[in-house]
């Protein structure tokens, strides 16, 4: 999670260092504490009160600024930060980290700092391509240093090509699951079902619900972003791919979620069912279009395998959390799916109420495990609920560890 941790910003000298204020800037929304420092290339582009405003910290410009305790700042920032990010990195910047030296506070920072470091390249396409900046990158990989980007496309200089920054979401994205790899899912394999299924009537109709798998992709970001290897199994959605996931499936009925879902049961830890998966299906769906005749049509539907109840059987099982809609008496109906299904942990919400639940951006909840405890979870975003749950699903993982 990047809530509370301290990442260390460089910024250096090129037009792209607009860019890095939006970086700084969604650290800072995420909880982290952002410490900022400057190349004085840099402050030719974007003032240091920008980033001082922005992330509420005084922002470093020299070498010999020292902390508010006495210490060397290029010593202290560099151990008290968890992730250092470079963004923009020039060509400069690279071939400095590259070669050991030392001329002003970020390179030598850089000298000092250990890794996780990630660097955001931004210069000319021809620049990025020239053997001496290939050679340059390579080296700081062998390091352990990480690089995002550069992309392709028209550059400041009025070229195109190749040397244009990553998007500052990516590069957010980067470094959270990088800090990841200390989260409290570290190591832990996290399966999410999210969306609805889709039962044909014929080939251009269908049975379906009103999820819109905002909650399950919302649970699988912040799983990845905790250090999980995430395998997400998703209905059909209108919602783009989670970065840094194990596995993506996409399916369509119910019955393909479950073979989806059996066929990488193994090894999970925990299986966190948030997809809306049909209970019935039509027993012989049409093999052509059903035309309108009568006034009325009769279909007859069939059970779905019931995907949580086969897992709950298992002797050797992975942590099972589920999901409730209901619409009249919620902590007692889900109190009982929790029981006949063994569950350890069931989300239970009231989709009855307007502007929460089903295709909304908020979710208010009822967390209630098997040994009998109720959490509520009040009104809040989707992305806080995800990690609201996995606060609990931490903990109970963290009981079955050995």
């Amino acid at each position: 999670m990047v809530k509370g941790r301290r990442v260390l910003l460089g910024v250096t000298g090129s037009i792209a260092a607009y860019k890095a204020v939006e970086i700084a800037r969604g650290l800072v929304k995420k909880g982290a504490l952002v410490q900022t420092v400057m190349t004085a290339s840099a402050c030719r582009f974007v003032t240091p009160l920008t980033f001082a405003a922005v992330t509420g910290q005084p922002v470093f410009t020299n070498e010999i600024d020292f902390t508010e305790n006495g210490e060397m700042s290029h010593i202290s920032l560099a151990a008290q930060s968890d992730l250092v990010i470079v963004a923009p990195a020039t060509a400069n910047i690279i071939g400095k980290a590259a070669g050991g030296i030392a001329d002003d506070l970020l390179s030598t920072l850089l000298l000092v700092a250990r890794p996780p470091i990630l660097m955001a390249p931004a210069m000319n396409c021809r620049m990025y391509e020239h053997p001496a900046v290939q050679k340059n990158i390579e080296t700081l990989r062998t390091r352990g240093i990480e690089m995002e980007g550069p992309c392709s496309g028209d550059l400041a200089c009025g070229e195109e090509g190749s040397g244009r920054m990553a998007d500052p979401s990516d590069i957010i994205a980067r470094a959270e699951a990088m800090l990841a790899q200390s989260g409290d899912l570290a190591g832990r394999i996290i399966m999410v079902t999210a969306g609805p299924t889709r039962e044909p009537l014929d080939p251009v109709r269908f049975i379906s619900n009103r999820s819109s798998g905002k909650m399950g992709y919302a649970i699988a970001e912040a799983a990845v972003r905790r250090g999980a290897r995430v395998i997400l199994v998703s209905g059909p959605v209108s919602l783009p791919q989670p970065s840094g996931l194990e596995a993506y499936d996409t399916v369509t009925t119910a019955a393909e979620m479950h073979d989806a879902v059996m066929g990488r049961l193994g090894g999970a830890d925990a299986l966190i069912m948030a997809a809306a998966v049909s209970d019935y299906s039509p027993d012989q769906p049409a093999a052509k279009k059903i035309k309108k005749q009568d006034d009325t049509l009769a279909v007859t539907l069939q059970k779905n395998p019931d995907i949580l109840a086969e897992v709950g059987k298992r002797r050797k099982r992975p942590l099972l959390i589920g999901f409730a809609a209901e619409t009249e008496n919620l902590e007692k109906n889900a109190r009982e799916k929790c029981r006949s299904k063994k569950l350890d942990l069931i989300v239970a919400n009231d989709v009855s109420k307007p502007g929460i639940g089903f295709d909304s951006d908020d979710n208010e909840a009822l967390l209630l495990s098997a040994s009998g405890d109720a959490t509520p979870l009040p009104r809040m975003s989707k992305s806080r609920m995800a990690d609201a749950i996995l606060d609990k699903i931490a903990i109970l993982l963290q009981s079955t560890r050995s």
